[in-house]
């Protein structure tokens, strides 16, 4: 008994909170749900970010759920990443059971069923609102990165950006990006680099290879007009809840670098446009990624580095990122020492590795002196989970061994019926969904060659007017005519002068006959 008042206490001390915060479960001891000791996150402490851990079929996916209504419910808007295809059930209330009734009565508060208002995203053809993003919107260094360029590839980048800004071309999508390079090493060469210096065509042959295999991944369909705005992730609606927008990635679990770059482009736009808070009373937006490991594996250091660095600002923005991944391994180490919240569900110890990752993971709980953290981490049920968090001076809570509430929306998918009466009142569908296509690079740079061609084909053909009239006066001197080439003949002249002395003479002589005749007559 002493030891389950000690505990008691040293959990009701140790999530008592002066501000408002979240309810996630009670405490549990030796297998036991203590009633009415709960574990709770303080709102103003969302923004240190989390993470969610555990095997395959633990609950993550649930806790992910339960995490993003009660947020919904204290009115600040979340964005998920449903790899899965499993979290639109949010929408719409749980039909209840006698289980979670149950889970609820020990926990030490009645189970209520309720769903939150959701707004379905899409960055491929999954039905919701398309995400895009322009290629100026990343800039050249990020851009440099996501395709994990070399130094001299990412100063052609930034050379190709530059002329772009200059000539007042816009850079929308891939296309005007290829058209433009392609441009600078060939017909623009000379104009490019008396500007801005010599384009080695090597380099720019590894750009277009490395863009070719980003769109094999689909990010052309990405890259375009019109750009979203990252403040209609921040809508709360007409009840003062906020908006659980719901980006649909179940056709992507194969296109890491397309995943990658449209977290990257969030992250960044997030970070240059939301204003500062400081220390609010809650966040303004809360992001959560599903099945984390496809934004690190295909990372490049340098993005990671950039990654990290988000992670420590951003939430100066007021935002919070929550990993939600099987394993902490999945998270670098600089990104994991980030992370406030941390919800680790069971581990499985089959193997060498997954005993040495369970050693691992233990490390990164506070120690505790009602838990054999290591043995106890491998025996948690579904819904069990072990939860720190920091309180509302920063400083971690205790390791609590949690049975984890219910969800109160549905723990199924909505039908295809019931994701299109959604989309069928979305504002942002209406507004994200009919592509633009303005005069850009690409269309730029193809007027201005077709012209330089037209130029270059008129010129051929007036070169082509001009030696044909010099071929004729040439030939006009070096071959005269017929009858002054006979004029110019000696034989010629003479016969004709002799032709024409007897034709003369011929004449003259018939004439005078006649004369001679008349004369005899009269006589």
């Amino acid at each position: 008994m002493e030891k389950q008042a000690a505990f008691v206490d040293h959990m009701t001390r140790g999530y008592s909170f002066k501000g408002e915060a979240l309810r996630l479960g009670g405490a549990m001891l030796e297998g036991e749900v203590q009633t009415g000791t709960f574990i709770q996150v303080p709102l103003k402490m969302l923004n240190r970010h989390g993470l969610i851990a555990g095997a395959t079929g633990t609950g993550k996916t649930k806790t992910l759920q339960i995490l993003a209504e009660q947020m919904s419910l204290q009115g600040i808007p979340t964005l998920l990443m449903d790899i899965k295809g499993d979290l639109s059930g949010i929408a719409v209330p749980s039909a209840g059971h006698p289980k979670i009734d149950a889970r609820h009565k020990q926990i030490g508060f009645p189970f209520e069923a309720g769903g939150s208002p959701v707004e379905f995203l899409s960055l491929s053809d999954e039905p919701g609102a398309r995400l895009r993003a322009t290629v100026t919107e990343f800039g050249p260094v990020l851009f440099s990165k996501i395709l994990g360029l070399n130094d001299v590839q990412s100063g052609i980048v930034a050379v190709l950006f530059k002329y772009c800004d200059d000539h007042n071309m816009p850079l929308i999508d891939l296309e005007d990006f290829k058209k433009t390079l392609q441009f600078m090493t060939n017909e623009g060469k000379e104009e490019v680099e008396a500007e801005y210096g010599r384009i080695s065509t090597a380099s720019t042959g590894a750009i277009i290879r490395k863009l070719i295999a980003l769109e094999q991944q689909g990010a052309a369909t990405f890259f375009g007009e019109p750009s979203f705005e990252v403040a209609d992730l921040c809508r709360i609606d007409k009840q003062g809840r906020g908006v659980v927008s719901i980006l649909r990635l179940t056709d992507l679990q194969d296109r890491p670098q397309l995943f990658s770059t449209f977290m990257m482009s969030l992250l960044a736009e997030i970070y240059s446009t939301f204003p500062e808070q400081g220390d609010a009373d809650r966040p303004e937006l809360v992001i959560f990624i599903d099945e984390a490991h496809l934004l690190f594996e295909e990372a490049s250091d340098e993005l990671l580095d950039m990654i990290e660095t988000v992670i420590k600002l951003i939430r100066s923005k007021g935002v919070g990122i929550y990993f939600c991944t099987q394993n902490p391994d999945d998270v670098p180490e600089d990104v994991l020492g980030q992370l406030g919240l941390k919800i680790q569900h069971a581990l499985r110890a089959f193997t060498a590795k997954d005993r040495k990752a369970i050693k691992m993971a233990v490390q990164n709980f506070p120690e505790s002196d009602f838990y054999d953290v290591e043995e106890l981490i491998t025996q948690l049920g579904i819904g069990e989970a072990f939860v720190t968090a920091l309180n509302e001076k920063g400083i971690p809570t205790p390791l609590a061994h949690t049975m984890l509430r219910a969800p109160q929306s549905r723990m199924d998918i909505l039908t295809d019926q019931e994701i299109q009466n959604i989309l069928s009142q979305s504002e942002l569908v209406a507004r994200y969904n009919q592509p633009v296509d303005r005069e850009s690079a690409y269309e730029i740079l193809t007027a201005k060659l077709e012209k330089a061609r037209e130029a270059e084909i008129q010129a051929q053909r007036e070169e082509e007017r001009a030696a044909a009239r010099q071929v004729s006066r040439r030939q006009a001197k070096a071959d005269p005519g017929v009858l002054e080439s006979l004029s110019k003949n000696t034989m010629v002249r003479q016969l004709g002068r002799t032709v024409a002395r007897e034709l003369t003479r011929g004449l003259l002589g018939v004439l005078g006959v006649k004369k001679t005749r008349k004369r005899s007559s009269r006589r």
